[in-house]
């Protein structure tokens, strides 16, 4: 005695519903397969359930990507919209200005020389020797800086070694029990740090 037929509806049950689901999703895919090496055939299935999940079977010698263009171009419907066209056209441009940005890259480099004939090779020439000149011009500012700042340097060192020495004399004479008043001994202080002694008020002394 035959099973009896199954009517087609949804089934109620949460759990009948899945098991089923997953018992006939994987015999499509055993089918797919088998029409795939039986038949030599290019086959793409995408299936997905009820909560979002994905399975899907594509032949081994395409991908679902060349599927979908193959149906495009047999089916005469488009699957993507004027704005994923351009999008598309915007991406093969940026990769071909990538590509030619490579190869000039490759020539700056003294590469793949071969194929360019001598006017092509102008104005690599020219853009090299502007790149010379900008990197030596910016050595120049760089080393005009070290000297200034050894310069600066220098002189800083001179007045600190200036200051030192007389503060040396100033405690060699003390302990000899030569002592200076006070105004000489800021004199000094002054003249070493490089400041101007301070002049007396002229009105305050008539």
């Amino acid at each position: 005695m035959g099973r009896g037929k199954i009517e087609i509806k949804r089934i109620e049950n949460s759990t009948n519903r899945q098991v089923t689901f997953s018992k006939r999703r994987n015999g499509i895919m055993k089918k797919a397969r088998e029409i795939s090496v039986l038949c030599e055939s290019e086959i793409s299935v995408v299936v997905f359930s009820s909560l979002g999940k994905i399975s899907e079977f594509c032949s081994p010698n395409t991908t679902l990507p060349k599927m979908l263009e193959k149906y495009q171009q047999h089916s005469g419907k488009k699957l993507w919209d004027a704005k994923h066209e351009n999008l598309s056209a915007e991406i093969e441009r940026i990769k071909r200005e990538n590509d030619n940005l490579q190869i000039k890259l490759r020539h700056l480099k003294g590469e793949d020389l071969n194929s360019l004939n001598p006017r092509e090779l102008i104005p690599i020439e020219e853009a090299l020797q502007n790149g010379m000149t900008n990197v030596r011009a910016k050595q120049m500012d760089f080393l005009k800086m070290l000297k200034l700042n050894g310069k600066m340097l220098e002189e800083e060192n001179e007045k600190l070694a200036y200051y030192l020495h007389h503060q040396e004399l100033a405690m060699e004479r003390n302990r000899h029990g030569c002592h200076q008043g006070g105004t000489d001994y800021a004199s000094e202080v002054q003249m070493a740090l490089g400041v101007q002694p301070m002049q007396p008020n002229l009105q305050l002394a008539k």
